[in-house]
C-alpha cells in the first residue's frame, strides 16, 4: 500500500476514523467496509487483514489524532483526573471524586488492554474481512437496541436514582467542594459515585470492540445503560475510558508507521491524521449534546440496516 496510498484515501479514511470512533457505529468495522464497497484500488490498498499492508497501522495511527481530539474536548476534566491519581499516589488514599474517577478508569482499561495485547492479531486476521464486519456491525445495532430496550422496562418498573456518595464510598465533603455548576465537573462527580462493579462492567464492555463492526462507544454505553446511567453520563463516561485505550493503541503502531511499512505516506497520515482530529473534535461535541436528550435508538437502526446491506451486497459480488 506504501507506494498506492493517495491523499484522498487518507483524508477519507481519516474523516471517516475521527468521526465513527466516537459515534457508536465502529470505527474499525467501517475502515474495513467502505474500502470493500467501494471497490477496485481502494479495496486492494486499503486491507486490514493482510499482514504486509500497513492500512490497520494507518488507520490505528489515526487514534492519536482522535484521541487528543478527545483530549483537548475534556481538558478540564483530564486535567482534574491526573491531579487527582497523583494525589492518590502521594497520599495512599482514594478519598475524593477526581482521586476515585481516576482509579475508575485505570481499573476499566485493564480488561481491553490484556485482551488487546493478547488477541489483537487474531482479530485482526480471521475477522478483519468485510463479511465477518458487516455481521458485527449489524450485532452491534441489536446491542444498541436492546440497551435501550432493557432501559426502558428498567425505567416502567422503578424511576432511574443516583446512587448515594456514601455507599459508593465517596468522600461527600470532598465532593461538596470546589465549583459544581459547570456541567462536566457534575458529571464526573456523578460517574464517581458509581460503585467498582459497575466500573468493571463497563470497561470490559470494551473488549467487544476488538470484533471489527463492534463499537467501542456503543458498547460501553450499552453497558452503562444497563448499570443504571442515564445517556449522558454514559456518553461521558465512554469518552473519558476511551482516550487512554485509543491513544494506546495509536502509540503501538506509530512505529510501523515510521518503519517500512511506511515509507512513502508520512504526508497521507499527517493530512489523514488533520481529518480525524477536526472530526473527532466536532463529533465528539456533537454527542456529548445530543446524548443529553436523545437515545441510541437512531444508531442501532443504522447499524443493523449497513450491516445487513453490506452482508448482502457482499456476499453476492
Amino acid at each position: 500500500m506504501s507506494a498506492h496510498l493517495s491523499y484522498l484515501e487518507a483524508l477519507a479514511v481519516g474523516a471517516l476514523q475521527g468521526i465513527t470512533e466516537l459515534f457508536p457505529v465502529s470505527s474499525l468495522g467501517h475502515s474495513v467496509l467502505l474500502p470493500a464497497l467501494v471497490g477496485g484500488r481502494w479495496a486492494d490498498d486499503l486491507n486490514v487483514s493482510t499482514p504486509e499492508s500497513p492500512y490497520l497501522a494507518f488507520v490505528v495511527g489515526l487514534h492519536v489524532a482522535t484521541a487528543l481530539a478527545l483530549m483537548l474536548f475534556f481538558w478540564r476534566d483530564w486535567l482534574r483526573i491526573v491531579t487527582g491519581f497523583v494525589t492518590s499516589i502521594r497520599h495512599r488514599r482514594i478519598a475524593t471524586a477526581d482521586e476515585r474517577l481516576a482509579w475508575m478508569i485505570i481499573i476499566a482499561t485493564i480488561p481491553v488492554g490484556v485482551t488487546g495485547l493478547l488477541l489483537e492479531h487474531t482479530f485482526r486476521t480471521v475477522l478483519g474481512r468485510p463479511l465477518p464486519a458487516a455481521v458485527f456491525l449489524a450485532l452491534n445495532g441489536v446491542i444498541l437496541y436492546g440497551a435501550e430496550l432493557l432501559r426502558r422496562r428498567t425505567l416502567a418498573i422503578r424511576p432511574a436514582t443516583t446512587p448515594a456518595m456514601a455507599g459508593a464510598g465517596v468522600d461527600a465533603a470532598a465532593l461538596g467542594s470546589g465549583d459544581q455548576g459547570t456541567t462536566d465537573l457534575a458529571g464526573d462527580r456523578r460517574l464517581a459515585a458509581r460503585s467498582w462493579r459497575d466500573t468493571t462492567l463497563i470497561g470490559t464492555a470494551q473488549v467487544l470492540a476488538l470484533l471489527p463492526g463492534i463499537s467501542r462507544s456503543g458498547a460501553t454505553m450499552a453497558a452503562g445503560l444497563f448499570r443504571g446511567l442515564d445517556h449522558d453520563d454514559a456518553a461521558r463516561f465512554s469518552f473519558l475510558l476511551a482516550t487512554p485505550v485509543i491513544l494506546a493503541a495509536g502509540v503501538l503502531k506509530l512505529p510501523d508507521l515510521f518503519g517500512p511499512l511506511g515509507d512513502g505516506i508520512h504526508g497521507q497520515v499527517l493530512a489523514g491524521s488533520a481529518a480525524s482530529f477536526v472530526c473527532a473534535y466536532l463529533a465528539v461535541r456533537f454527542l456529548t449534546r445530543y446524548f443529553q436528550t436523545r437515545t441510541l435508538i437512531p444508531f442501532a437502526v443504522y447499524c443493523t440496516a449497513a450491516g445487513v446491506a453490506s452482508f448482502a451486497w457482499l456476499a453476492t459480488r
